[in-house]
């Protein structure tokens, strides 16, 4: 699962920056074509769902879905064998 936001959607309100317990976005810079500032992914590797979503076979986390006011953030299938970083903890 990868985490995707869609920037027609979104109208840069920034709460996802604010809720996410893995702090994986920070506010964006760049300006869409509306002139919105997009939050931008900024480490999407610790985004628990991401990662453990099809082990566990439920949504784990969530909390910036279902806080965008606007809808704009959701998962999106990954190709097979696509590399991708992964971040451990202790």
């Amino acid at each position: 699962m990868k985490l995707a936001i869609d920037e027609t959607r979104c109208k840069g309100c920034n709460l996802c920056t604010k809720v996410c317990p893995y702090k994986i976005f920070r506010e964006g810079k760049r300006l869409n074509r509306k002139g919105v500032a997009i939050p931008e992914l900024d480490r999407p590797e610790r985004c628990a769902n991401c990662r453990l979503q099809k082990l566990y076979g439920r949504q784990l986390c969530g909390v910036c879905q279902l806080t965008c006011p606007d809808q704009a953030i959701h998962w999106i299938e990954e190709e097979p064998y696509e590399p991708h970083k992964v971040a451990i903890e202790y």
